[in-house]
């Protein structure tokens, strides 16, 4: 009997556990950190640093904090801590995100080491004008056209369509009328269209326009004078037959000294009488051209070409095409500009595409590919093979990166850092304002917009509307002018 108290007191004491823990109270449940910081910041471009991540944990946990996911991921990295950068500073003319509208979207975790909690943020980009400050700088022109510098002046020339040449000072905005060019159309897009001074000092008086005529045809003439009533030296005519468009109107003298000259298709839709693919036609062409010191001075000129003759090297001199030709291919070459020895030319499209193209001064014959090809898109007909693509090529439409009517620019060389280097053009129907380095312009590539930045809002100006950009031009210290066909002129200066 005693044996049986024994072992029932022994398995009473066993089944107590010795006074163990295991009647205690049980660890708490963790508790999640939660974020405190936005889901949306503000940060102006050119800057990496984008938020700063925040968060508590009712635990008093230590934190860390991770990218978890997002459509702009890729474009960001951040610390433990949660700081979140760019890897890449974003470009507001030119965006990254994947919506192309400035706004990068991003998930971020926070864990305590035992839960994790997500959070997208929204980083929206704002514009910074990168010390652009556009100015109007005259004002009350009738249709001007084109703007060129005077040499050794800060004063320019600026071209109206029916005729008038003007003397402007940016400083003031003062504008005196010079004189007026005659014997001129100017339905559609005819009119005063260009010009452009002889290099040679000793010949700094003497100029040449680009002009259609009473009759409608084309006219490169070369005038004596810059003053009172100038002289007509020279003409060479191009018919033009028909159609009051595709005149083309570019023109400039190239670091060689001769004058090279951008010639529309003719008009009408497709270039009905395939000016631009015959050799034998003016029309559709970069036309080169040996402007004559001395017209009586050499029996090689011949008395018909006056002071304006076939250049030298030209592809077509010893027979096969016209002697002026220098490139075939083009259909509306509107406006042109050098940047060393390559011209830039944009090229108005059809119904589709608008391009620039590139050529060097030792690259005679090159056929840029109208009306077989508009751009890079087939148009009528089976190419030859040889054609150049352009350089760079835009669709028509109304977005950010589309257009109907280039406006060819220039490669800046002026005072605004932000802009150095960079090709600046625009469409004259969408009033798009464009750059893209000059670096990215490589022949045998076609760059894409999607590479274009859209300037649009560095190009505000500080009075006026900027729109129907017909030109831009140059001073003689490269500052940079942007001409509207309502009569505005404009300058991009320093600014903050």
């Amino acid at each position: 009997m005693r044996m049986h108290v024994y072992l029932l007191s022994s398995l009473v004491l066993t089944g107590c556990g010795g006074g163990g823990s295991d009647g205690g109270t049980p660890p708490a449940a963790n508790r999640s950190p939660a974020f405190t910081s936005l889901q949306t910041a503000s940060v102006a471009e050119n800057s990496t640093a984008a938020y700063q991540a925040t968060a508590t944990d009712p635990d008093g946990d230590a934190l860390t904090f991770t990218i978890d996911g997002g459509a702009d991921a890729a474009r960001f990295s951040i610390t433990a801590a949660g700081a979140l950068r760019f890897n890449a500073a974003p470009d507001y003319d030119l965006p990254g995100d994947a919506d192309g509208d400035n706004v990068y979207s991003v998930r971020l975790s926070v864990s305590d080491g035992r839960a994790d909690v997500s959070q997208t943020i929204n980083v929206t980009v704002s514009n910074s004008k990168e010390g652009i400050s556009v100015q109007r700088v005259g004002t009350g022109f009738n249709q001007p056209t084109f703007l060129l510098g005077i040499p050794g002046s800060g004063d320019v020339y600026v071209l109206e369509k029916a005729g008038g040449v003007y003397r402007l000072t940016p400083s003031t905005g003062a504008k005196s009328l010079l004189f007026t060019i005659g014997d001129l159309s100017t339905d559609g897009e005819r009119g005063l269209l260009g010009m452009a001074l002889l290099p040679n000092p000793a010949n700094s008086d003497r100029f040449v326009i680009y002009c259609t005529n009473a009759s409608g045809d084309i006219e490169i003439r070369e005038y004596g004078s810059l003053s009172g009533s100038p002289r007509v030296l020279a003409r060479l005519t191009i018919p033009h037959p028909g159609a009051n468009n595709h005149n083309g109107g570019a023109m400039a003298f190239g670091p060689d000294g001769l004058l090279y000259v951008g010639v529309g298709d003719g008009g009408g839709v497709g270039d009905p009488g395939n000016n631009a693919q015959n050799p034998d036609s003016r029309l559709g062409k970069i036309l080169r051209i040996r402007v004559v010191e001395d017209p009586y001075a050499g029996a090689s000129v011949p008395s018909d070409e006056g002071f304006l003759a076939p250049a030298p090297g030209n592809p077509y001199l010893a027979g096969g095409g016209d002697r002026y030709v220098y490139a075939t291919g083009l259909r509306n070459p509107f406006r042109f500009s050098f940047s060393g020895s390559t011209l830039i030319i944009g090229d108005v499209g059809q119904g589709a595409v608008e391009e620039i193209d590139m050529v060097t001064t030792t690259q005679p014959g090159l056929n840029f590919g109208w009306r077989f090809r508009e751009g890079t898109r087939s148009y009528t007909g089976a190419p030859p093979g040889g054609l150049i693509d352009p350089v760079a090529e835009y669709g028509h439409g109304d977005g950010p990166r589309q257009g109907n009517s280039i406006t060819g620019g220039y490669v800046y060389r002026g005072p605004v850092t932000s802009l150095q280097g960079q090709y600046v053009f625009a469409d004259f129907v969408s009033d798009n304002i464009w750059t893209v380095p000059f670096s990215s312009l490589v022949p045998g590539q076609t760059l894409a917009s999607s590479r274009f930045a859209r300037r649009n809002e560095d190009f505000v100006p500080d009075a006026g509307t900027l729109n129907s950009i017909a030109s831009f031009g140059e001073d003689s210290a490269g500052n940079l002018f942007l001409v509207s066909l309502g009569g505005d002129i404009f300058m991009v200066r320093q600014g903050t």
